[in-house]
């Protein structure tokens, strides 16, 4: 849902109802990846895609159906059949497992400020039930920024502390996943599975020494996503003008440097 996160927040500020499709399992090839959404709202206006194309029109349909009806959220399976090639389907053979629910911003307000972080590029993540006992179907819960406190609230209990520290660990590791949690005392009696959406900060890549290879690093990092830094304590070889693709040129020693700036598990140097 945080790939249409622009969308949501305005929508959310106008206390506007929505219809929300994820992709909350992908089994072979598939055009885009788990936690991929689409969202309509009541005026029939549609946001986002989950397929690329090929089964766009089907789900805009359950959505419609969700947001006008209400009700529990819905589950659609989407393939390929070999006995009917022109069901509604995936041309590349995969399979979607996608949750259709009617999101009411007034009873999540939680969710505005997911939005209002991701759409600004902050660290953020969305915990949502996909699976599970029906009055926890489509519940969520959000982390913001570096914080370990949620926002929101599945049970109020220790199903709350459960996928907080599951939606911490994966922001931290920059990564979307589903996890499987309960089924035990501790936690929920049921057994239920959460997907964790993250928008996380861009990775960092830090390189020392302003010279040539730094440069070609430079580049390669700027294309793959980092947030590039190049450092080296000769102020007439670290300029930005020498590394245009660097998102940063620090005049400083190496050791200085790695004092005072942050690294984590996300950080190449």
């Amino acid at each position: 849902m945080l790939n249409i996160a622009d969308t949501l927040h305005r929508w959310c500020r106008a206390a506007r109802p929505f219809a929300l499709a994820t992709v909350v399992g992908v089994h072979g090839s598939a055009p885009l990846p788990t936690g991929t959404s689409v969202a309509v709202d009541p005026d029939g206006n549609a946001i986002g895609s989950i397929s690329g194309g090929c089964v766009e029109g089907a789900v805009y349909e359950l959505c419609r159906q969700v947001l006008d009806e209400g009700g529990a959220p819905r589950r659609a399976w989407f393939g390929y059949s070999d006995d009917d090639a022109f069901a509604v389907g995936l041309t590349c053979g995969g399979e979607l497992d996608v949750l259709v629910q009617r999101v009411d911003p007034a009873a999540q307000p939680h969710l505005a400020a997911a939005f209002d972080e991701a759409r600004r590029g902050r660290p953020t993540a969305v915990a949502q039930v996909v699976d599970g006992p029906e009055e926890l179907l489509g519940r969520t819960l959000c982390v913001l920024g570096d914080a370990d406190a949620a926002h929101g609230t599945l049970d109020a209990g220790a199903l709350d502390r459960t996928v907080t520290a599951q939606a911490v660990a994966l922001l931290r590791a920059g990564r979307t996943a589903r996890v499987e949690i309960g089924g035990d005392a501790d936690t929920c009696p049921e057994k239920l599975s959460v997907l964790v959406h993250v928008h996380a900060s861009r990775p960092r890549l830090l390189i020392f020494g302003a010279v040539d290879f730094a440069a070609a690093l430079c580049r390669i990092g700027h294309f793959l996503g980092y947030r590039v830094t190049v450092c080296d304590a000769r102020p007439v070889f670290a300029t930005a003008a020498r590394f245009p693709e660097a998102d940063e040129v620090v005049v400083d020693w190496p050791h200085r440097y790695l004092e005072r700036t942050r690294v984590d598990a996300r950080t190449a140097i």
